[in-house]
């Protein structure tokens, strides 16, 4: 008889990356060690779920306060065609100032996406730069110092029950 397992076991998130980030500098998870990293993946041409989240997301490092200072937030691409270094860099550095921009060859992204079980598509035409979209995962990571993965968040936890639980991460 051929029973299906109810309680497979997923695989972790590992965290690990070797990217570029938006001054050009190559970087992995390692270069991070010592702090938390929180990270999130988008694409610099989202119209509102990446703007939301890292809206979100800065409010809360503005709400931590001293706290932030240990925290590093990433932002990496999941549109390494468009999201080349400068590109990135002029997205964040505005409106998002705390975060650094990670992107790197199409290889490099997959690997990373997957490392977070990270899942994203192109939609549209992809010959046509302003003509497509990447439906992605909308998760928040958490790793902590060493770079092992701690936890993370939907989409749907608000700002104030993130600050709730980095805090407590934090202390």
């Amino acid at each position: 008889m051929n029973e299906t397992p109810t309680n497979l076991a997923r695989p972790a998130v590992s965290g690990t990356f070797d990217l570029v980030d938006h001054d050009g500098c190559e970087v992995t998870d390692r270069t991070y060690r010592g702090k938390y990293v929180l990270v999130f993946f988008g694409f610099t041409h989202c119209k509102m779920v990446c703007p939301r989240a890292l809206n979100r997301l800065s409010g809360v490092l503005d709400r931590l306060g001293a706290l932030a200072q240990r925290i590093q937030p990433l932002y990496i691409t999941v549109d390494p065609e468009r999201d080349t270094p400068a590109a990135m860099k002029r997205f964040l550095s505005s409106d998002y100032p705390r975060f650094t921009g990670l992107t790197g060859s199409a290889e490099q992204i997959e690997t990373a996406k997957n490392s977070f079980r990270v899942f994203s598509t192109v939609v549209g035409d992809p010959e046509d730069p302003d003509g497509y979209q990447m439906p992605h995962s909308a998760f928040t990571y958490v790793l902590d110092p060493d770079g092992a993965y701690m936890a993370h968040f939907t989409d749907a936890v608000d700002e104030d029950e993130l600050v709730t639980r980095l805090t407590a991460i934090l202390r």
